[in-house]
């Protein structure tokens, strides 16, 4: 495969959600990335199977066996980054925490992905996405304001604080190793990452500028004209006309009064202008919005639902989406001029098992000794 980390070797241990999508990602840049796989499947098995285990040779192992951690410490000694996402303490009971890697290869970047972090009075304990945004401040700003909070699917701590903040960290560590020689931990706690998108909402807070509460502010469906409204087919289209000259196309191509609709700009209006927008987007069908708002520069776009993204215009003049394993899926996300990415074919558990083997310097004797261990399958 092409692109810009062609040449980049990555070790991918066992894990389920971010750490897979990171996986994904750095394969889908070019990297060479050796996935390590339990050798049975198990009901989380949907989560990294298909589309998002694309891309990456896949070696069966079971590292609590003798000879286990042996083959990833092997694989560590020519690979320039490892991923992984276990439980603080984990990765060292099974011999292949940071001491024992980068003794191996000082050069290496060895990224840890856990919801708590490495350290701290939660550290050890079980969370997901919506627990990790609960005590970041994230959580209670989302949803409805007279209903409780709405996690957003996995998206924002797993996805964007999780996996993109260590995506992010492992390419400065590598850039770091590459100039000095020096690997390095890199630590990334998914309520920390998701703490930080917060960043602009915690400065707004910080001078008066956001209230500590849902759908009362300028960007959380509060204002009228940023939040969507349900059409006559009981579909919906998102408006995001912040700046006056797109909230003049808006009031324009409603047919409003501009001179006695309320004002967006100020919140005291809010709730007049919402009933206002309510009533006046209801009566036309998601679809006959969208038309009427394509050519203009309105900011609203018609909501669709995930079965529909693909077939947009847009998407497909671009080639947004790509099919892969029977999914079709967001193509490889940015795009370079020189070093053009593809997402590659998904891979199967393990099927590169004795190949790998071959590559560390495993002879049939040796690999049998591994099977017979339960190391490999």
């Amino acid at each position: 495969m092409a692109g810009p980390l062609n040449g980049v070797r990555v070790l991918e241990l066992p894990a389920i959600g971010p750490v897979p999508f990171l996986g994904m990602l750095l394969a889908d840049l070019g990297a060479d990335v050796v996935r390590i796989d339990k050798l049975l499947p198990d009901a989380m098995d949907a989560l990294t199977a298909g589309a998002p285990g694309r891309g990456r040779r896949s070696i069966g192992l079971d590292l609590r066996r003798p000879g286990g951690a042996e083959v990833l410490l092997r694989l560590a000694e020519r690979s320039d980054v490892l991923i992984e996402g276990f439980r603080p303490g984990v990765a060292e009971r099974l011999g292949v925490g940071p001491d024992a890697v980068l003794g191996r290869n000082p050069k290496l970047v060895y990224g840890r992905m856990t919801g708590w972090g490495q350290d701290g009075p939660l550290a050890s304990t079980a969370g997901h996405d919506i627990t990790y945004l609960a005590i970041s401040g994230m959580l209670h700003g989302i949803g409805p304001a007279d209903g409780p909070p709405i996690p957003p699917v996995n998206y924002l701590a797993d996805y964007g604080g999780g996996a993109m903040s260590l995506a992010v960290g492992v390419l400065a560590g590598l850039t770091h190793a590459r100039a000095t020689g020096e690997g390095q931990v890199v630590d990334a706690a998914m309520t920390e990452g998701a703490a930080y998108l917060g960043t602009i909402t915690r400065s707004l807070f910080a001078v008066g500028g956001w209230q500590d509460v849902r759908g009362a502010n300028l960007l959380d469906g509060g204002s009228p004209n940023y939040r969507c409204y349900t059409c006559a087919d009981g579909r919906y289209v998102a408006v995001g006309a912040l700046e006056p000259k797109f909230w003049q196309v808006v009031v324009h191509t409603l047919g409003l009064d501009a001179e006695t609709t309320p004002s967006p700009y100020d919140s005291r209006e809010w709730p007049a202008l919402t009933k206002l927008l309510t009533d006046a987007f209801a009566t036309k069908t998601r679809d006959e919005w969208a038309e009427i708002f394509a050519p203009l520069d309105g900011c609203v776009a018609p909501v669709l639902t995930l079965a529909e993204a693909p077939g947009h215009p847009h998407n497909v003049a671009r080639n947004s989406y790509v099919d892969v394993a029977g999914a079709t899926v967001a193509a490889p996300t940015p795009r370079f001029s020189a070093t053009a990415t593809t997402a590659g074919a998904a891979s199967e558990r393990g099927a590169e098992t004795e190949a790998l083997l071959g590559e560390l310097g495993y002879d049939a004797d040796a690999t049998r000794q591994l099977r017979d261990a339960g190391a490999i399958a």
